[in-house]
């Protein structure tokens, strides 16, 4: 899979991409066919510092996004990991939920 990182005005530090890196491939268990990842980090409010990070997931038919603000950007990648392997469950629940009829049809006849 391949991963992007993009730090808008600002540069990211490499420990912050390392943990992006890790925790995006961690996302490799759900789905086996996970084309590319984007990772999108800015800043929405430098005086509060509130952090914003933007995870576009392409998988084979389907774009997944999530997007998540905080005060940490190691916070916000957390929490859309979470979202993304739920949405990535779901996608499969629905491919094995339409492939399972088919078969029973096809064992009936």
């Amino acid at each position: 899979m391949k991963i992007s990182i993009t730090a808008r005005k600002f540069k990211a530090h490499d420990s912050l991409k390392d943990f992006i890196t890790s925790e995006v491939s961690s996302l490799e268990k759900f789905n086996d066919s996970i084309l590319g990842a984007e990772v999108i980090l800015s800043y929405v409010n430098n005086k509060e510092s509130v952090k914003s990070a933007e995870i576009i997931l392409q998988v084979p038919g389907q774009t997944l996004t999530a997007t998540e603000s905080t005060d940490d950007f190691k916070k916000s990648i957390a929490a859309i990991v979470e979202k993304i392997s739920r949405q990535l469950d779901k996608v499969k629940t629905k491919k094995v939920s339409r492939v399972k009829p088919t078969l029973i049809e096809n064992d009936q006849d």
